[in-house]
């Protein structure tokens, strides 16, 4: 009994946060970010697909088999954003806190280990992994997918079969993909189905992100630029094509759309949290991490609303189920120049937004790895670049070959429930620092945290109730695989653990 007691116990020993940070010159990272750095990575890993792509679904809802499977937020999706800013405003505020106070690469799992013990940081990282890698394989799908039609717009053919992975049309019976297995070639009867340029564009973010920090911050720059330029074209020509009649009825599915639009959606807001996995090579980061946490937050929320409002008054909400909605609007709106510029610019959002999330999964598996719950060799650091090198490629490698034949189905709703459980997490999190290290200092401090940290919980949980029941099957699945790895080698292998005995 004694022994089961102490076992329980290890499970809930939190990791003290003064030695959550490295020193030492073979697993430190290098510190150089400012505010203005973890800002432009915010805008470039939040604004990509989800405005580009997914908010054709939220606006008009989706149907299968002819049957609705989700109602559409119609133009009250700006609605919509504004609630989705808030819930993720109540989390940025507690993960301003604790990234001020732990600025280590370990984002939410660095956290939970501090303050929520050893199992739940653990799940945490877990939950991280299927988050970031999932949604990148997402995004380099949707990128592949815009590319395709931005050259078919230049009059560059590409054969069909190069840009659909396997598993994204194989099992479908639609005339389309019939005509496309057709055309593709084949080997031992089946058909040859790549999207090489989801695998090349992932394989090409990698290369950079083994350079350094930096180096992928000067890269995103640029891209950012380029997406807000597209933004400010598409808001400036279509605010003067706005026909008002399209915003009636503003809300035609009620507030059950508003609420499963917002679940659709919220795939637009989870970059924001990848800047936290930055903390360790930031300057100053008990100020600078706040204000690019924050900041980010309200500059993308800020476009969410604009951009929302101009595509839902270029055309009926009903037609916007299409996977390009911003170019289809302009289509529709007899402008095909911004259309085309449009679709370029959307081509460059979604590749700023593979350098932040391929970014941020090597520090979380880095930050598991130090502490013992994944193999610690995977925790070296190159020793000219100061990049986690051998993580970069395995994770690079993973979402790679993952782009290169996976289905994009349901991606976005797992990524959305893991984010979020990660969100909530997090929010309990600075609630139990309070009350068992209240004298820690706190460069930032979460204000009225009795109240702001509970409302965050809250609206974590009524984001992820409209999701569907697939989604939170498929994540319970993963969890539970995460916890039998846990315990056949993280529980045994802790450095925690062996510290204490």
């Amino acid at each position: 009994m004694q022994k089961f007691v102490k076992v329980l116990r290890s499970l809930v020993m939190r990791r003290p946060i003064a030695d959550l940070v490295p020193d030492d010159g073979v697993h430190g990272l290098r510190r150089v970010l400012g505010a203005g750095d973890l800002i432009v990575l915010a805008i470039g890993a939040v604004i990509g697909a989800g405005i580009f792509s997914s908010i054709g679904t939220a606006v008009a809802g989706e149907v299968r088999d002819g049957h609705v499977v989700r109602y559409g937020a119609g133009p009250a999706v700006v609605i919509s954003f504004l609630l989705l800013g808030v819930v993720c405003g109540l989390a940025a505020l507690c993960y301003a806190e604790l990234a001020s106070m732990i600025p280590q690469a370990g984002s939410a799992y660095a956290y939970a280990y501090a303050t929520l013990g050893e199992l739940v940081a653990w799940i945490i990282g877990w939950d991280l992994i299927l988050e970031y890698a999932v949604g990148n394989v997402a995004v380099a799908i949707a990128w592949a997918g815009y590319l395709e039609s931005l050259l078919s717009g230049m009059g560059v053919h590409v054969p069909a079969w190069l840009f659909h992975g396997y598993f994204d049309v194989a099992a479908s019976s639609h005339p389309e993909v019939r005509a496309l297995l057709s055309t593709a070639p084949h080997l031992g009867g089946v058909p040859i189905l790549v999207n090489l340029p989801a695998f090349l564009v992932v394989a090409a973010v990698t290369g950079l992100l083994m350079v350094g920090a930096k180096e992928s911050a000067r890269v995103t720059y640029v891209m950012v630029l380029v997406k807000l330029v597209v933004l400010i074209l598409f808001v400036g020509v279509g605010a003067m094509h706005i026909d008002a009649s399209n915003f009636h009825p503003f809300a035609p599915n009620g507030w059950t759309g508003i609420h499963q639009g917002a679940a659709i959606v919220f795939f637009a807001y989870i970059g924001f949290d990848a800047i936290s996995t930055a903390a360790e090579e930031t300057k100053d980061p008990q100020r600078n991490m706040p204000i690019g946490i924050l900041g980010g937050l309200a500059i993308c929320t800020v476009i969410y609303v604009v951009v929302g409002l101009v595509m839902t008054g270029l055309v009926p909400w009903a037609e916007l189920r299409v996977s390009d909605p911003l170019a289809f609007a302009l289509e529709r709106a007899g402008l095909p120049t911004v259309q085309w510029l449009v679709s370029a610019g959307a081509v460059v959002s979604m590749a700023a937004v593979l350098v932040v999330f391929q970014y941020g999964q090597p520090r979380i598996l880095l930050a598991m790895a130090r502490d013992g719950l994944l193999p610690q060799r995977m925790a070296h650091v190159h020793p000219r670049f100061k990049t986690p090198w051998t993580l970069t490629i395995l994770t690079g490698l993973v979402v790679a070959v993952g782009a290169l034949v996976a289905d994009d189905d349901a991606t976005y709703d797992l990524t959305n429930i893991g984010t979020l459980f990660a969100f909530l997490l997090v929010c309990i999190g600075v609630l139990v620092l309070r009350v068992v290290d209240p004298a820690r200092p706190r460069p930032f401090r979460v204000p009225a945290v009795w109240v702001t940290a509970p409302l965050g919980a809250l609206a974590c949980l009524w984001t992820m109730a409209g999701l569907p029941p697939e989604a939170w099957e498929r994540f319970f699945v993963w969890l539970a695989i995460g916890l039998v790895v846990y315990l056949a080698y993280g529980f045994r292998h802790s450095v925690l653990r062996r510290r204490v005995g």
